[in-house]
C-alpha cells in the first residue's frame, strides 16, 4: 500500500521558503505585538478625518498595517496548511485570525467617517493633496457602497464577529482536511492505497471501472456518514451570508456578494441561463462517452476517466515545469524568465503529505512571494493545476509591481481569468505539438474536459449557491435531506439521460470547500469563457493581443472588474464570451464525434 509521506520526507527544494516571509517567528512575533499597538493607536485619527491632510495621514497609516496584518495571517495560514495536525500552527493561525478581526474592528469606525463628508468635499480634498489621488477609485466604491455601510457602532460591532462569522469554513476545513478518512481501494494492478482528496480523481480516471466505483462509493459513503454534521455546518455558513445581507441592506445575498465588484446579478443569472439552455451540448458529449466507453450507461464514476488512453507514464515536475515554460512562450521572454525565479525563490510546495492542505492554491501578502501549493501527482493534469496557479502568482506578481498596497488584490473575477488563459495557451501548445492521432485524441478530449468541469460544473455549483440562498432568504431550513434531493436533481438535469444519476452522488455538495465562500465558483466559469478568447487572440494576433494582456495583469483592483478585462479586450457585462465558449465546446464536441 502507498503510504503518504511525512512533511520532513520531502525534499527541500520542493517545499516552499516560508523564511523569505519570516526568518524565524520571533519575528512574526514582533510584527503582531506592532501591529496589536498600532491597530490600538489608529483610533487617535477618529473624529479627525475632516482635512486633506489628516485623511491621507489616516489611509497611510492603515495601509500600512494592514500590508503587516496580512502578512502575519498569510504567514500562519500557509504554516498551517503545510500539515493541518500540527497544533502549534493551528495556535498561530487562530491567533492571526483574531488579530485581524481585533484590527478590522478598530478600523471600522474609518469609513462611515469618511462617507459623512459631502461627497463635493471629499473629492475637493484630492484636489488640495495630490498624494490623495491614488486614492479616487476607493472612494468611488465607498461612495457607491454608501447605501450599504452601517453606523460606526454597528460597523464596530459586526467586525468584532468576524471572528465568530467565519467559524464554519473553519470548522469545515478541520473535519475535510484533518478528520476524515476515506479507507483503502485496490487499484487495477491489485495494490491497495489510502484514498485522500489528493489520489480521488486519479482513482476515477482508472481504466478499471470497479476500481472506480470503489473509490467513488467509498469517497461518498464517508461523506454521507457526516452527513448531519455538514448540513449543519454548511446551512449555518449560508444563513451567515443571508444575515449580513440583510444587515448591510441589501435586497439577497447574491446582491451583497456581487457588488464589492460592481458586478450586476444579471451576469450571474444570465450565465445559468446561457449555459442552462446549452445543456443539449453536454447530453451529446456524455451519449459519445457512452458509446466509447463502450456502455450501456454511463455511471458518476465513468465520468472523468479518459476516452483515448495514452502511454501511462509518470511525468516528473521538472519536465512539468519545462512544458508548461514551453506553452507560455508567447507570453514573452520576462513572462518566462519570472518562472524561473520562481523555482529559484522556491514560491512552491509542490507534493502531498500527511495533514497537508487539499488541492491547489496561489497565496501570498503584497510584500511577499506568490506562492503555490500543490499536491502534485506526476499526471498530465498536474501540469495544467501547475500552469494555472501560476497564472494567479505571475498576476500577483505584475500587480504587486505596478499598483500601490490598496489596488494590490484581485478580484476573483479577473483572477480567474489570469490563471486560465495560462491553462488554454498550454493546450494550444501541446495540441499543436501531438505527434500522433492518439496523443491528439487524448488531448481533444481533456479538452472538452476542462469545458465540462469548468464552464459546465462551476456553473452547476453557481445554481446550487443560488438554490441555498434563496431557500434560506426566503426562511426555508438547509437539512441533509434537503441539500441531498436538490443537489440529486440539479446533477441529473445537467448530465442528462446517458448518465445514471447515482445515489452517491447527492452527497457531492459535502465536499465542495469553495462553497463556503458564497459566489466564488460562478467566476470560474466566467473566467473561463473570458480567458478562451483571450487565449485566442494572443496565439492569432501576436504582439498587439499579449502586450494588452500583460497590460491587464498589472491593474491589479484598480477599477471594476468588467473595466479591467475590457483592457484585454473582453466585455463580460455582454453574453458573447460565454456564448462563444458554448460554440467552441459544441465545435469540441463534433470534432469528437468526427475522429471517433
Amino acid at each position: 500500500m502507498e503510504k503518504i509521506k511525512q512533511r520532513h520526507e520531502i525534499e527541500e527544494k520542493h517545499k516552499w521558503d516560508l523564511s523569505a516571509v519570516y526568518a524565524d517567528e520571533a519575528g512574526w512575533e514582533r510584527d503582531f505585538a506592532e501591529t496589536e499597538a498600532g491597530s490600538e493607536a489608529f483610533a487617535g485619527f477618529s473624529g479627525k478625518l475632516g482635512g486633506a491632510a489628516p485623511l491621507l495621514a489616516a489611509l497611510e497609516e492603515k495601509d500600512r498595517l494592514w500590508q503587516t496584518a496580512e502578512r502575519i495571517f498569510v504567514y500562519a495560514r500557509m504554516r498551517k496548511d503545510e500539515d493541518n495536525r500540527e497544533s502549534r500552527y493551528q495556535a498561530l493561525a487562530d491567533r492571526a485570525q483574531s488579530l485581524m478581526a481585533r484590527v478590522a474592528s478598530r478600523f471600522s469606525f474609518f469609513v462611515p467617517e469618511i462617507l459623512e463628508l459631502p461627497e463635493a468635499t471629499l473629492r475637493g480634498f484630492m484636489d488640495e493633496e495630490p498624494k490623495l489621488r491614488k486614492y479616487a477609485h476607493y472612494f468611488n466604491t465607498l461612495l457607491r457602497e454608501k447605501a450599504h455601510i452601517l453606523s460606526k457602532p454597528e460597523e464596530s460591532l459586526i467586525a468584532q464577529y468576524s471572528e465568530v462569522t467565519g467559524a464554519t469554513n473553519d470548522i469545515f476545513s478541520m473535519i475535510n482536511n484533518a478528520d476524515m478518512k476515506f479507507g483503502t481501494v485496490t487499484d487495477q494492478n491489485g495494490e491497495e492505497a489510502e484514498l485522500t482528496h489528493g489520489n480521488y480523481v486519479l482513482f476515477l480516471e482508472s481504466p478499471d471501472r470497479r476500481t472506480r466505483k470503489e473509490a467513488f462509493e467509498k469517497m461518498y459513503g464517508a461523506y454521507a456518514r457526516q452527513r448531519n454534521t455538514l448540513a449543519a455546518t454548511y446551512s449555518y455558513n449560508t444563513k451567515t451570508d443571508a444575515v449580513a445581507a440583510r444587515v448591510r441592506k441589501y435586497p439577497s445575498s447574491l446582491a451583497s456578494a456581487l457588488s464589492g465588484d460592481n458586478i450586476p446579478t444579471a451576469v450571474y443569472d444570465n450565465l445559468i441561463e446561457a449555459v442552462g439552455a446549452r445543456l443539449g451540448a453536454l447530453h451529446r458529449y456524455m451519449d459519445v462517452r457512452r458509446r466509447l466507453l463502450g456502455v450501456d450507461e454511463v455511471h458518476m464514476y465513468d465520468v472523468y476517466v479518459p476516452l483515448f488512453q495514452r502511454e501511462e507514464r509518470h511525468i516528473p515536475f521538472e519536465e512539468a515545469l519545462s512544458v508548461m515554460k514551453e506553452g507560455l512562450a508567447v507570453l514573452g521572454d520576462e513572462y518566462v524568465s519570472v518562472i524561473d525565479e520562481a523555482v529559484r525563490e522556491r514560491w512552491l510546495d509542490v507534493y502531498e503529505n500527511e495533514g497537508k492542505t487539499s488541492g491547489a492554491y496561489s497565496f501570498g501578502s503584497y510584500d511577499s512571494r506568490p506562492y503555490i501549493l500543490m499536491n502534485y501527482k506526476g499526471k498530465l493534469k498536474d501540469v495544467f493545476t501547475l500552469a494555472h496557479e501560476m497564472g494567479h502568482s505571475m498576476h500577483s506578481w505584475h500587480t504587486r509591481r505596478n499598483q500601490p498596497f490598496i489596488y494590490g488584490g484581485h478580484s476573483i473575477f479577473t483572477a480567474e481569468v489570469a490563471s486560465t488563459v495560462n491553462e488554454a495557451l498550454l493546450m494550444r501548445h501541446l495540441l499543436e505539438r501531438a505527434d500522433s492521432p492518439s496523443e491528439k485524441k487524448y488531448l481533444l478530449n481533456l479538452h472538452i474536459e476542462e469545458f465540462r468541469t469548468t464552464l459546465f460544473r462551476q456553473t452547476m455549483f453557481a445554481e446550487f449557491e443560488r438554490l441555498t440562498h434563496e431557500t434560506v432568504e426566503r426562511g426555508g431550513a438547509l437539512t441533509a435531506d434537503f441539500l441531498s434531493e436538490e443537489y440529486h436533481k440539479l446533477n441529473g438535469k445537467y448530465f442528462g439521460e446517458a448518465v445514471a444519476n447515482d445515489a452517491e452522488i447527492a452527497m457531492e455538495w459535502a465536499r465542495i470547500p469553495h462553497f463556503y465562500r458564497a459566489f466564488y465558483v460562478y467566476k470560474y466559469a466566467t473566467g473561463y469563457s473570458a480567458a478562451t478568447a483571450i487565449a485566442k487572440g494572443i496565439a492569432e494576433g501576436g504582439a498587439p493581443a499579449r502586450d494588452a494582456y500583460i497590460e491587464f495583469l498589472k491593474t491589479g483592483e484598480s477599477d471594476d472588474p468588467i473595466e479591467l478585462l475590457k483592457i484585454a479586450g473582453i466585455d463580460m457585462s455582454r453574453p458573447e464570451p460565454v456564448l462563444q465558449a458554448m460554440d467552441r465546446f459544441e465545435a469540441l464536441v463534433g470534432e469528437l464525434e468526427a475522429i471517433s
